[in-house]
């Protein structure tokens, strides 16, 4: 899936452009986390939900969907959980799988078309049951209603390792987040959004002609700023309370922009702490990313005083800007092998069974 941080670009990306998207859409709001060391379930019963509605998605009115997005409403896609009911909006065979199997999508191998099928899902857990259940009952409707097998192994593949720059990191210290209060107030503009890691809250301002800014604040796992300037063609990320590996966690989504055979990132700088990260990103290099995997973005309305869009740094991937950024912190992004898990999907079928 492409996770929250993607998303939020590409839908900044939409509204600056002023044009939809051909065949893709925003993806749902997702972060999920780190590969399970085996997606055995407890000897305990079988989790299951009590009843559950599996479809195809209907196609998307992208003009439409344009049109929401720049009055201010996003789309009601991906994966929300409210006390025994569970809903999974537009979410295709591959999000489901990072939402049931607790993995990142660069973790997952499987045919193409898991990540251009969609299915709406709703479901209701059992009494007694908690949003924690959620994934293991999630992954069971998925052995059931398509079939779904796979399995864990252990796979080298390129990456990019995040390591301290010559001269030491140049971070600044920031405090430990406080976890979310699922019960507060929900302050005027924010929405709740359910994450596989957890609960977060999330608001956005949209103006057309200027940009977007977006907050999201995950609790405990750190708050993100993001600004997407039309004028100076600048997005710009800023973080607190974030630790090295949600901190690498975001530069993967970053790099997915580019596609599936973008490399993800891992965490080899030595740092424990919570820190301040800042990124400033070419909103060229992002549009010539997104365009690479099939949007349909012109660039007709984006860009400074002459009205057009910059050329990209580094059209075929999510630009150089992300490693400048990157070095400016004391850190740098350095290739190489490593072995890595992998969910191996073996078999599933594109059409659920009944319901």
């Amino acid at each position: 899936m492409r996770k929250l941080f993607a998303t939020m670009l590409i839908a900044g990306l939409l509204l600056v452009a002023g044009t939809a998207f051909g065949q893709t859409a925003p993806a749902a709001p997702t972060i999920p986390v780190a590969l399970a060391a085996s997606g055995a379930q407890p000897a305990a019963a079988k989790l299951e939900f009590d009843v559950a509605s599996v479809r195809p998605s209907a196609p998307l009115d992208m003009q439409k969907l344009a049109a929401q997005m720049q009055a201010g409403k996003m789309p009601n896609f991906g994966m929300h959980l409210d006390g025994l009911r569970a809903e999974y909006n537009y979410m295709s065979l591959k999000e489901l799988i990072t939402a049931a199997y607790k993995v990142k999508p660069y973790e997952i191998a499987c045919p193409d078309w898991m990540a251009t099928e969609h299915y709406d899902i709703v479901a209701r857990l059992p009494e007694g049951s908690t949003k924690d259940d959620a994934p293991a009952m999630l992954k069971a409707l998925l052995e059931e209603r398509f079939k779904l097998q796979a399995h864990t192994e252990s796979q080298e593949r390129p990456v990019l390792a995040l390591v301290a720059a010559k001269g030491g990191p140049k971070l600044k210290d920031s405090p430990a987040p406080q976890p979310i209060d699922e019960n507060a107030e929900l302050k005027p503009g924010e929405r709740k959004i359910d994450l596989p890691d957890g609960p977060a809250r999330y608001t956005q301002e949209i103006d057309p002609k200027k940009g977007m800014t977006a907050v999201v604040n995950m609790g405990t796992r750190g708050t993100y700023t993001q600004k997407i300037d039309v004028a100076t063609q600048v997005v710009q990320i800023d973080g607190t309370g974030i630790s090295m590996s949600g901190f690498v966690d975001m530069l993967s989504q970053i790099m997915q922009i580019g596609g599936p055979t973008a490399k993800p990132v891992v965490d080899e700088s030595g740092l424990t702490g919570h820190y301040e990260v800042s990124l400033s990103l070419s909103l060229a290099d992002l549009m010539a990313a997104a365009r690479a995997q099939g949007a349909n973005i012109s660039g007709s309305n984006a860009g400074g005083p002459g009205g057009g869009m910059a050329e990209a740094s580094d059209p075929g991937g999510a630009g150089s800007s992300v490693y400048s950024s990157v070095e400016k912190l004391g850190l740098k992004l350095e290739p190489k092998k490593a072995v890595v898990q992998q969910l191996v999907v073996t078999s599933a079928e594109k059409t659920p069974t009944e319901n």
